[in-house]
């Protein structure tokens, strides 16, 4: 009795201070990057595929970076997958402050997604195997350094798709992140949960400042950082578990960055258009060509995401039995 209920308390313990830790420092280290960034005079200007018309300070993702980066150095004990994620998420906000601020060329950022990734496999973070529905584990072996590195490179690009509405990319994280929380938490995984905990606590932090009308933007710094982290984390953990339909569950809880993606690409290789380029066919650009604001644009997109991420525990909740 004793020790269910110390279980308990501890779990607790831990949910609260990865939200409440993530959240300040959120809180406290957003305001003072967009300073530092007007001061820079870092800024996303209007674009023809753009909704905003005047500059917005950027460079919002490195406060993502160092809420995340700080509150996961006080919480968490620094094993070989922690580092790891650590020093991939570092790796990316760079590739995307370059970009932010110098508008590197499309293929020289995959190039450099690549090479994260491919460090993120070999320092050990990998699909190696899933559950099939019958129960049966299936090794991928050949297929697992292509497959990891299609997910996480898939996932930092859906995500950075979405950033096009005042917090957007935010919520919808804040939102996969909390579900793949409760997953994990619930597959006995606190580690993965903690992480997805922290990475939600980062990103309601930045809201405050996100949500329309934004006073700062994350740039791909900050969007990429969120694919990142969502990918990696999802295999340290979903896509680790015994449940049946362990693949799926990520799926559904970033369901709308993922369908965006792929249908983003459908559009474009049927209008001969360049996959990486920008363009106004997005599900965001849909909604708010038929009147929505911003505002209600984003509060639809994370009703969505919830209803998704329900379904991907529920899916967890199935599949384990």
């Amino acid at each position: 009795m004793f020790e269910i209920m110390g279980f308990i308390f501890e779990t607790y313990g831990l949910i609260i201070a990865a939200l409440a830790t993530s959240l300040i420092l959120s809180l406290w280290i957003t305001p003072r990057i967009r300073h530092f960034a007007m001061r820079a005079e870092i800024y996303d200007k209007p674009a023809e595929h753009k909704k905003h018309k005047e500059p917005i300070p950027q460079l919002g993702g490195v406060a993502i970076y160092l809420a995340f980066l700080v509150a996961t150095l006080i919480l968490l004990p620094m094993t070989s997958p922690v580092i790891t994620l650590l020093l991939g998420a570092t790796m990316i906000v760079f590739l995307g402050i370059i970009d932010d601020i110098f508008i590197a060329k499309a293929w020289a950022k995959l190039l450099g997604q690549i090479l994260i990734a491919f460090i993120t496999y070999k320092s050990g973070i990998r699909i190696d195997s899933f559950t099939i529905p019958n129960g049966n584990v299936m090794l991928l072996e050949f297929f697992s350094l292509p497959l990891t590195i299609f997910w996480i490179i898939g996932i930092i690009n859906a995500v950075n798709l979405i950033d096009g509405v005042d917090g957007l990319a935010a919520g919808i994280t804040a939102i996969s992140a909390g579900c793949l929380a409760a997953i994990a938490f619930m597959t006995h995984q606190p580690l993965v949960g903690v992480l997805l905990l922290v990475l939600l606590g980062s990103c309601l932090g930045f809201l405050r400042y996100n949500f329309a009308p934004a006073k700062i933007y994350m740039g791909d710094a900050g969007s990429m950082l969120l694919g990142y982290v969502l990918a990696t984390v999802s295999i340290m953990g979903v896509l680790k578990s015994s449940a049946t339909l362990s693949l799926f569950v990520p799926i559904f809880a970033m369901g709308i960055p993922i369908g965006d993606t792929l249908f983003s690409i459908l559009r474009r290789a049927k209008n001969r258009k360049p996959i990486f380029g920008a363009d106004n066919g997005h599900i965001h650009h849909k909604l708010l060509q038929r009147g929505l604001t911003a505002r209600q644009v984003a509060l639809s997109e994370y009703a969505i995401t919830l209803v998704l991420g329900i379904i991907s525990i529920v899916i967890c909740t199935i599949g384990g039995k």
